[in-house]
């Protein structure tokens, strides 16, 4: 009699703990493909890697890898505005199933999201300057305003380093338009971006006089545990290497000189 009242117990509790555990998540791979969409983040503030066509579609190198991504599932693709500030909260609260979105790897990021390898990008840090300030070097902007980007790892590092004075913002066009205005000297960001803003006939009377800093692999990511979905892209991302689909995206989007680590990464798979 013990025994049974004892068992019973203890199937009750087990049924106790599962009612409040919630519903088992679906495989990621199996959940988007009953969905028939994949959400992908993405940003539309990052020419050419992501930025709005005048017809208001988001278009640019990353939007068509995710594009590519829906191809290899045979699903559609949604694609999501982020930006730094919001793209890894964004995964994590299910609101999107990948995230493409100019992501430096770091090792802190790695430990709140699964960033997947290869890594399929890098770049590094510069500044974009008006041409009639004449700058040469990094640590002529001691003590200078900068405007940023809210979530990039580099502003700490550029201000303990070069002693500059960072004022972040949430977004891209929110930092631009303060340069504009005279609130900061230049724009603190990935010299990919800054190369794409300068290809824009508005920022003609700008320029990247400076060298970039600590290049940084860019990493595509997925939610913490979702392992079939994480090899998934890891052999995606090697398969875009491998037949220089980066490569060939950066020629249509108008990068004129490669990037060196798509070229090295295309070398190495190819």
């Amino acid at each position: 009699m013990i025994r049974r009242r004892l068992a019973l117990v203890a199937l009750l509790a087990g049924l106790a703990m599962a009612a409040g555990a919630g519903p088992v998540r679906a495989d990621a791979l199996q959940d988007i493909k009953s969905k028939g969409v994949l959400v992908v983040g993405v940003k539309a503030d990052y020419p050419p890697f992501g930025y709005r066509a005048p017809n208001g579609d988001i278009i640019g190198i990353e939007p068509d890898l995710a594009r590519d991504v829906a191809k290899r599932l045979g699903v559609k693709v949604q694609l999501v505005p982020v930006v730094a500030a919001n793209r890894i909260q964004f995964l994590e609260q299910g609101k999107i199933d990948l995230l493409i979105a100019t992501m430096s790897d770091t090792p802190e990021r790695a430990r709140v999201v699964a960033i997947v390898k290869p890594d399929y990008y890098a770049s590094g840090y510069s500044l974009m300057l008006p041409k009639s300030i004449k700058i040469t070097a990094w640590d002529q902007l001691k003590g200078k305003p900068v405007c940023a980007i809210q979530g990039a790892f580099y502003n700490k590092q550029v201000a303990k380093k070069f002693g500059v004075q960072v004022i972040a913002f949430t977004g891209v066009a929110e930092a631009l338009t303060a340069m504009k205005q005279g609130r900061c000297i230049g724009f603190l960001y990935d010299d990919t971006a800054i190369e794409g803003q300068m290809l824009r006939p508005e920022w003609s009377a700008y320029a990247m006089p400076l060298p970039s800093q600590d290049a940084q692999p860019w990493g595509l990511a997925v939610r913490k545990g979702e392992r079939s979905f994480y090899d998934f892209m890891a052999k995606t991302v090697a398969d875009w290497h491998k037949t220089g689909l980066i490569l060939k995206l950066e020629t249509k989007y108008g990068v004129t000189q490669h990037s060196k680590f798509a070229e090295e990464m295309h070398g190495k798979y190819e």
